[in-house]
């Protein structure tokens, strides 16, 4: 593998989930969200809401930032060019993913670079309402993922990943046998418990009924512990619309509400 100083920090990016009391200056501050700005996007849909408070902020981190999809400000300079959006919220939010998500990544490693650690935190979406209160936010923002960030009190492993081949496809999507996903999961979980991540966390996640535990702290994974996120939570999507609706997204109209 060919690399470089950009390519090792990438390669090196861990989260961080303990911090040392050290505050970033507003100059560093700046000098993130410029780098976030920087991202490829779309239409600049991507917006930063910041805290400064160690006592409320996840893990005492000094920063924490929240991206929002921030279609209000674009209809702000639309109405200033005498435009109405028509796209419906739909392809709207879709763009506006797009460009939050690049905007977060450059965060990530603009942050690295400076000698700091993150940390994504991914329920955002499913508190918005209570977002939407705290900062005063106008309809169509909508807060996508939340970034915990500050020198680092902890020096953890890098995670394992799937190997190259199971995530790379050329021409044609590869034919997964039952082969590759066992080499695949052996990657995977081999390597979450040679660093005993979950038993450490105390992160294993209870089955629900009907389900028989055959899993003990030797050998319960990422493989088990994504399949049973993934196998027993958010059936209905119903409170995740909620979320979208108190931010002013309307999902299955064919054309929004902008006024």
């Amino acid at each position: 593998m060919e690399k470089n100083r950009i390519i090792e920090g990438m390669l090196r990016r861990r989260s961080i989930r303990a911090f040392r009391d050290e505050e970033p200056t507003r100059e560093v501050i700046e000098t993130v969200v410029r780098a976030g700005q920087q991202a490829p996007f779309a239409a600049q849909l991507g917006s930063l809401l910041l805290k400064r408070d160690r006592e409320a902020n996840p893990f005492g981190a000094p920063l924490l930032f929240t991206v929002c999809v921030d279609v209000h400000r674009m209809e702000r300079v639309m109405a200033a060019r005498r435009w109405r959006r028509v796209m419906c919220d739909l392809s709207t939010l879709l763009l506006g993913i797009q460009d939050a998500a690049y905007m977060a990544q450059n965060m990530v490693q603009a942050a690295e670079s400076l000698g700091m650690g993150s940390c994504f935190l991914g329920a955002a979406p499913y508190a918005a309402a209570r977002i939407v209160e705290e900062y005063g936010l106008p309809p169509r923002v909508f807060p996508l993922v939340q970034l915990a960030m500050g020198y680092p009190a902890e020096d953890p492993p890098v995670r394992p990943r799937y190997p190259i081949e199971f995530s790379l496809f050329e021409d044609r999507y590869s034919e997964l046998d039952e082969a590759a996903v066992d080499r695949a999961m052996t990657a995977m979980d081999e390597g979450y418990l040679a660093q005993d991540y979950y038993r450490s966390r105390g992160a294993k996640i209870p089955l629900g009924e009907g389900r028989e535990e055959t899993f003990g702290d030797d050998d319960y994974s990422w493989t088990e512990h994504v399949s049973r996120k993934l196998g027993q939570w958010s059936e209905d999507p119903a409170e995740l619309l909620r979320a979208f609706e108190s931010c002013g997204f309307r999902l299955s109209e064919a054309a929004p509400d902008a006024g």
